[in-house]
């Protein structure tokens, strides 16, 4: 019996507290869009991570992963997504990779 197509390559993060859930390229997407990313550089940087997710990768991974592709793209996204992870998930900014701010 063939697979369906929408099953082939599926893959599972890993989520901090241990839980697996398939990832979502539109969760990414959809983030993307709210740091200011405009439609068309959303879905590439949704495209980019997926190119790269794994099965077994972590969320924290994932974000990092995010978190770079907003930066290259335009800083000022990167730090939209860093404020509402403050403000909103209480999220600090330790996990951010790359050189610290001077």
């Amino acid at each position: 019996m063939p697979q369906h197509p929408e099953v082939i390559g599926l893959v599972d993060i890993v989520k901090v507290d241990g839980r697996r859930e398939p990832f979502v390229r539109e969760k990414v997407v959809v983030s993307a869009l709210k740091s200011g990313a405009p439609p068309e550089e959303a879905r590439a940087i949704g495209e980019a991570v997926e190119r790269v997710a794994y099965d077994g990768m972590p969320s924290s991974e994932i974000r990092r992963r995010v978190l770079e592709q907003l930066r290259d793209r335009n800083p000022e996204w990167e730090e939209n997504w860093l404020t509402y992870d403050r403000a909103v998930k209480k999220r600090g900014a330790t996990a951010v990779a790359g050189p610290p701010a001077r």
